[in-house]
């Protein structure tokens, strides 16, 4: 006689293949199931000719778990009232046809139940666990070794270079054009074009090395790599691009006032460009800017160096035009002109820890030169970290332009003897040719700015004047929050100062310099 907690087992084990059960509609041909239950019982509801037994015959052949036909006869009979039960319920809950397998029910508690694949040839279909991701296929790889760049610094390898990105970027599965590391590649002017079959990794691990200044093209040498018009494009690395720019800033116009003025390159161009990846690479000594994103969407740029003198002229670090939904993260900026220069066209912008210094500052313009229309709107710089600069947080317009740049905030930013550690100018002027200096043409049309706000900044100046806010005569900067701002004089004498001319400031709290 089975006693009280033996019953109680059984229920229980009946409840749980019922409650575990799937909810299916019912089938015209039985179909096989493995069903795990609860407490550790796992019960195999499968048809019973591809269990590889007869009929209801039971047949007590070797099923993998060392049954003998003696102990199951025991078992079938103790769990009669069970096996009529879970008969039921197979064809209710199933819709299947016939009776369900003795051989099936009468698993004990934590045994293992007969794997699938040893019952038939049908192979069992494992899921991920929770959480657990798949693994995408690996990308096809187009080395610019095997495409036969030498990289040794000296051979051009312009051409294995070319050919391996036709390669890539004709690929139909996610490709990656790998620049080797240990090795210099010298590659001259050279476009990436798109549009490519699938997304395109250019894994720069190794050095590009550009050529000599003699060997560029006399016209159009604005550019040495540029991608253009490649979508799911990323840019990758811990390798560096050497534009090799002494040469080039020793005959600017900007160093021998005796000079023309000429054009330089930018070391790398990214033009129309959506869904944009740049990280890790660093760049060293460019021609003139370093890095320009222009006409493009969806923009990630994350870890980059960028290394050259603070008296490198126009080498611009980040330059951003035309650009919407823009990220720039954690990088570290040492140049002789702008860290960052962020010009019309530009919406959406958050740039978060940036380090900076030499170099110019970050700067919002110039905007409206040459009489031109500005937009420029939501633009967030936060946790910066500018040290030695020319100037801090900037904004600076050209009398006589048009538009707009609002929405624009500076936070959290710590200055470290910066000159003009916060400058609004609206009147900004700045001469083209030194050898023809001339006094800017007084205008009436501005750049409208609003909404501008400095939040949280603190440090020291290496100016006394540590604020200073420039608006236009006519269209004066408007709705300005000035708040949490400490800056100190680093030098000797008196604390610093501020200055302000046609600004409107709809908030000041805890501002020193105390400014308007």
């Amino acid at each position: 006689m089975d006693s009280p907690s033996r019953d109680l087992a059984q229920e229980e084990i009946l409840e749980g293949i019922i409650h575990d059960a799937p909810d299916v509609e019912p089938a015209e041909s039985p179909s096989s199931y493995l069903n795990p239950s609860r407490d550790g019982m796992e019960v195999d509801l499968r048809e019973d000719e591809a269990d590889g037994f007869d009929d209801g015959e039971g047949d007590s052949s070797d099923d993998g778990e060392g049954y003998n036909s003696d102990d199951e006869e025991a078992d079938l009979t103790e769990n009669a009232p069970l096996l009529s039960k879970c008969q039921a319920t197979k064809s209710s809950v199933f819709g299947l046809r016939g009776g369900m397998h003795t051989e099936s029910v009468h698993r004990r508690l934590g045994e293992r139940s007969v794997k699938a694949d040893t019952l038939s040839n049908r192979p069992v279909q494992r899921h991920r666990k929770l959480g657990q991701e798949t693994k995408p296929p690996p990308d096809a790889e187009f080395n610019v070794v095997s495409y036969g760049a030498v990289g040794d610094s000296k051979t051009d390898d312009t051409p294995a270079f070319r050919k391996a990105w036709a390669a890539a970027c004709s690929s139909s599965k996610p490709a990656t054009m790998l620049v080797p590391k240990e090795k210099e590649f010298l590659v001259k002017q050279t476009t990436f074009s798109g549009q490519c079959k699938s997304s395109v990794r250019f894994k720069l691990d190794g050095m590009l090395v550009a050529p000599e200044r003699s060997s560029w093209p006399k016209e159009n040498m604005n550019k040495w790599i540029m991608f253009n018009n490649v979508d799911k494009l990323t840019v990758s690395g811990e390798g560096t691009m050497d534009g090799k720019g002494e040469v080039w800033w020793k005959n600017s116009c900007r160093i021998d006032k005796n000079l023309k003025c000429t054009e330089a390159p930018t070391a790398l161009l990214l033009s129309k460009c959506n869904h944009l990846k740049v990280e890790n690479i660093r760049l060293l000594n460019s021609q003139q800017m370093h890095m320009s994103v222009e006409d493009c969407k969806d923009v990630v740029l994350k870890h980059i160096t960028i290394v050259a003198p603070g008296d490198s002229p126009n080498t611009d670090g980040i330059h951003i035009a035309r650009t919407k939904d823009i990220q720039v993260m954690d990088c570290n900026i040492k140049t002789g002109d702008d860290c960052m220069s962020i010009e019309t066209g530009t919406e959406n912008l958050y740039a978060s820890k940036i380090t900076c210094g030499p170099g110019h500052g970050i700067s919002v313009g110039s905007l409206g030169d040459k009489n031109s229309e500005a937009r420029v709107s939501n633009i967030t710089i936060n946790k910066a970290h500018l040290i030695g600069t020319t100037n801090g947080a900037r904004i600076k317009s050209w009398q006589g332009g048009k538009g707009y740049a609002k929405d624009i905030t500076f936070e959290d930013i710590i200055m470290d003897k910066v000159k003009n550690p916060i400058i609004i100018d609206q009147n900004y002027c700045y001469m083209d040719d030194p050898l023809q200096p001339k006094a800017c043409k007084k205008q009436t049309s501005a750049v409208e700015l609003s909404n501008i706000q400095f939040k949280n900044i603190r440090g020291t100046s290496g100016t006394k004047e540590a604020i200073k806010l420039d608006c236009s005569d006519t269209i004066p900067c408007h709705d300005l929050v000035m708040q949490d701002v400490k800056l100190t004089f680093s030098g000797h004498g008196k604390g610093a100062t501020s200055t302000c001319k046609n600004a409107k400031l709809k908030k000041s709290d805890n501002v020193i310099p105390k400014t308007c």
